[in-house]
């Protein structure tokens, strides 16, 4: 155990769905800031009744990869902005509890595509990200990062801001990678990534959108390296749910499948064995819902 939990909040897009929210790609969940922007209120709304301490800005989808440069250019402040004022409605519309609005930077070229990354152009859209998510925001949440490039961006965008920083790296998770050393999508490895997470004062290190079973062992890693330097950085998980995908699948191409054993206990017993490994910010991604993010809540805080 590793000092107090805080409880994240789970994936976005299926709450979007479950509730009437239409999504379609390109656009996907950036689609419901579009059309149906109260929907995407109560989402974030019924994951703090769940238990969530931190819930996460729909901002995910909201670079050009998604919603086309054009659109991004014309209306990408204003979305971004929305995606900010409704996580920060949704969390202070609570007087008995407070909980912590996270601004999401994704990849800005695509999920789980480190090979994409282009340092030349990534901070011009970065700059219009955290620009119009801070007013709104408590923690920045670099997530579903791929390399250690990636998070040095987000590091470098938000510096000014002197706003917390939290990075969520994206594992390989493909069937060979259990047996290896844990790494980033990239080839980078999990040490690598602590060790610069540690040497740049990174308030949290996560990994997310990744199969469970991948976690603890990246869990333990980076808590040895912190271990090793003498760091208090912390620690934290939110898997995906994701059927295994082959080769041909690319992420955010369509609605993946989702692993009905992961359903009512199943996420929980994953959760434990983080929580155990040193974990102490936890939650879940896509596929992981608000019946889930409540079952966290009650069993991890109590």
């Amino acid at each position: 155990m590793s000092g107090p939990i805080t409880i994240l909040d789970g994936g976005m897009s299926r709450e979007l769905m479950r509730l009437g929210a239409r999504l379609v790609q390109p656009e996907w969940s950036a689609l419901a800031l579009m059309e149906s922007p109260q929907i995407v209120r109560q989402v974030h709304a019924e994951f703090i009744e769940a238990g969530a301490d931190a819930i996460t800005t729909n901002s995910y989808a909201l670079v050009p990869f998604h919603i086309g440069e054009d659109r991004f250019r014309s209306d990408g402040a204003s979305l971004i902005a929305l995606s900010g004022q409704l996580a920060r409605q949704a969390a202070d519309a609570r007087d008995d509890r407070k909980a912590l609005v996270c601004g999401s930077l994704p990849p800005i070229f695509g999920s789980y595509e480190p090979q994409n990354y282009d340092p030349s152009r990534v901070q011009d859209y970065l700059k219009v990200l955290v620009e119009n998510l801070a007013p709104h925001v408590d923690v920045w949440l670099g997530e579903t990062l791929s390399l250690i490039a990636e998070a040095e961006a987000v590091r470098s965008a938000t510096r000014a801001s002197g706003k917390p920083l939290w990075i969520s790296f994206t594992l390989n998770d493909r069937p060979e990678a259990a047996k290896a050393e844990p790494a980033l999508r990239s080839g980078e490895t999990v040490a690598e990534a602590a060790g610069w997470a540690a040497e740049n004062g990174i308030q949290a290190l996560l990994f997310n959108c990744s199969k469970p079973e991948m976690m603890e062992p990246a869990i333990r890693t980076a808590a040895s390296v912190f271990h090793n330097r003498g760091v208090s950085t912390r620690i934290g998980v939110y898997a995906n749910a994701f059927e295994q995908q082959t080769d041909e699948e690319k992420a955010n191409e369509g609605l993946s499948g989702i692993r009905a054993e992961l359903n009512g206990d199943g996420y929980l017993g994953y959760a434990r064995a983080w929580v155990a490994a040193g974990a102490s910010l936890v939650g879940g991604c896509c596929g992981i819902g608000v019946e889930q993010i409540g079952r966290l809540a009650r069993d991890l805080k109590a």
